[in-house]
């Protein structure tokens, strides 16, 4: 991809949003199952404050003899022409220029797969703490950001729990989304969260939609694939119903209406 009309759409000054009352009813949510350029063509410069977004690496081709790659184990992946080649492949250069221009800031998955991205003062890097040396799956994954704070690192797991409902070959932690919009937050030196626009282009799970919700963020989301948007959207309702997101970022649980 180009690099060029990506670096000079990063130029612009993040703008502070006007406050406003960011709870329960009150925050936005919208998810969109449609194509994310296609959506990104509607809306104006810098729509969004942030813009989070772990594009498919472009690893189709990729030896995936024995099934070993970790997303041969979906279903979904592993018959007919539902293998990788359909869905790991990299995002047009559009993607790129379209999320720079609809988003003041942006952290991006994968950059490392990537040609003539910008430089880069503050990539954000995953440490996965479940992962043996020589195991087949990396070790580390590092996001690139407009961010410029100095470099972070965030150990955590990428084991899911035994008992989810687990359907994206490359489903990410909430933890995780939650940390990557509190380090976005300092560093532009927010204190509350109400008020800003997060957007995940390719959102899959929803990971990042539950953790803009538990900090009081309004979200916009798209995922393409139906049934991903489906059972992203149930994961959603399951795992946000009955909580209530505060203006200061807090989330409380509400055990009984009596």
């Amino acid at each position: 991809m180009s690099g060029s009309g990506f670096l000079s759409d990063l130029c612009r000054t993040f703008v502070v949003p006007s406050r406003k009352q960011n709870i329960n009813g009150d925050m936005t949510s919208d998810v969109f199952n449609q194509d994310c350029i296609e959506y990104m063509r509607t809306l104006p410069d810098g729509f969004f404050h942030l813009a989070v977004a772990d594009p498919p690496y472009g690893m189709a081709g990729v030896d995936k003899s024995e099934g070993k790659r970790f997303g041969m184990r979906f279903k979904k992946y592993n018959q007919g022409d539902s293998d990788m080649n359909t869905w790991d492949t990299a995002p047009p250069d559009e993607f790129f220029t379209e999320l720079a221009r609809v988003s003041q800031h942006q952290i991006i998955w994968g950059a490392n797969f990537f040609d003539a991205m910008p430089p880069c003062k503050c990539f954000l890097a995953w440490v996965k703490t479940n992962i043996p040396d020589g195991f087949q799956m990396a070790q580390a994954e590092y996001a690139w950001t407009s961010l410029t704070c100095n470099a972070r690192v965030w150990h955590g797991s990428s084991a899911r729990q035994k008992d989810g409902d687990h359907f994206h070959p490359t489903e990410k932690p909430v933890a995780l989304y939650r940390w990557l919009m509190e380090v976005w937050l300092e560093s532009c030196g927010i204190a509350a969260a109400d008020g800003l626009r997060v957007f995940d282009p390719m959102m899959g799970s929803q990971s990042s939609r539950i953790a803009a919700y538990g900090l009081g963020i309004d979200y916009y989301g798209c995922e393409l694939d139906a049934e991903y948007f489906r059972r992203g959207c149930a994961r959603y309702e399951r795992e946000t119903a009955g909580k209530i997101a505060l203006p200061d970022g807090h989330t409380v649980q509400q055990l009984s209406l009596f």
